[in-house]
């Protein structure tokens, strides 16, 4: 057997999608029910509005909608995806996987596919995935998507989780080259975080039933101030730990790109890299946090700025906790 060890596959991004429902859910919207109001929501979020998609559909209507957006911005050809990895909290069901859920509804069949719960961390747990099927030369065009219907599990009279979520998918199509595309990743997990942000019903410890709805363990829930502390951190310290593995600095970064949790985190994270204020990718103000969805939708709505060989660092904080950062260099 012949094998060149000297040759080197990268996995690039060769096509992005997104996609958000229409309903909106303005901060006027949440003023006529519960005890809050714009001035308080933008003050401490910076989110105006978020989307909401319809009850009936879920979120792999999303995940498709983002990957036909996809196919008819890049001329793409859906039957020549081998591999599906979507990142979510909100599967539509236990199982099948919603990936396998995709499949069937875009019409492909034979496709390796499965999904990763990493919560607000999901995507560059996905995306690290994707790149490294890739790499392998296992397989040659993978779909990574990010995807969650966060509204279905959120108690629209708490003014603590009412205010940030929203729904919404992105997708990104990674394909082999010989050009740097994904670089590098550090993806962190501790565990010691789960009574601080979660979704307790629906699971094995809390199986479906009439008393967990009681118990409103369905609901998503978090404790802001620790949450937000931890994020910043976790964040900001894997930032500059994965710029240093790749002997890169601060200064040789295009574009940072969030997690959009909280307009305060992000700029608190920018400022203890000291990055740039105009270096930052922002969308928030109109979709909120959108959990697996927000990077690779943040990316997708900024495509216009992004320059072929650009560096972007993608980070992100979830329950867990988990949280990391990741490298590309963009080859659009």
């Amino acid at each position: 057997m012949d094998i060149n060890l000297t040759k080197k596959i990268y996995a690039n991004i060769s096509a992005i999608g997104g996609y958000v429902p229409e309903n909106k859910r303005t901060n006027h919207d949440l003023e006529l029910i519960t005890d809050t109001s714009d001035e308080w929501i933008v003050k401490r979020t910076g989110i105006k509005e978020r989307r909401i998609l319809d009850e009936g559909l879920a979120t792999s209507d999303m995940a498709v909608n983002a990957i036909k957006n996809l196919i008819e911005t890049y001329n793409k050809d859906i039957n020549d995806v081998d591999a599906i990895i979507v990142a979510t909290s909100t599967p539509d069901m236990l199982m099948p996987s919603t990936a396998n859920i995709i499949c069937g509804k875009l019409g492909i069949e034979n496709v390796w596919a499965f999904d990763i719960n990493a919560a607000c961390s999901g995507f560059l747990y996905a995306l690290d995935m994707g790149a490294s099927l890739v790499e392998t030369n296992r397989y040659k065009n993978v779909l990574v998507v990010g995807a969650d219907k966060i509204s279905a599990y959120v108690n629209i009279n708490d003014r603590s989780t009412n205010i940030l979520f929203g729904d919404g998918a992105g997708v990104v199509w990674l394909e082999p080259t010989k050009e740097v595309g994904v670089i590098d990743a550090l993806l962190l997990s501790n565990g010691t975080g789960k009574e601080f942000l979660n979704i307790e019903g629906g699971g094995s410890l809390y199986p479906p039933s009439q008393d967990s709805l009681e118990k409103e363990k369905t609901y998503i829930k978090q404790d802001g101030k620790v949450v937000f502390k931890n994020a910043i951190n976790a964040m900001s310290h894997t930032c500059l730990d994965v710029l240093a593995k790749n002997h890169l600095s601060v200064s040789d970064i295009n574009w940072l790109v969030p997690h959009q949790a909280n307009k305060r985190i992000i700029d608190a994270v920018g400022k203890e890299i000291n990055i740039e204020e105009n270096k930052t990718l922002i969308n928030i103000e109109h979709y909120g946090n959108t959990i697996a969805a927000t990077i690779p939708l943040c990316i997708w709505e900024n495509t216009s700025k992004l320059k072929k060989g650009d560096l972007l660092m993608l980070t992100a904080f979830g329950a867990g906790f988990s949280w990391g950062a990741s490298l590309l260099r963009w080859t659009i």
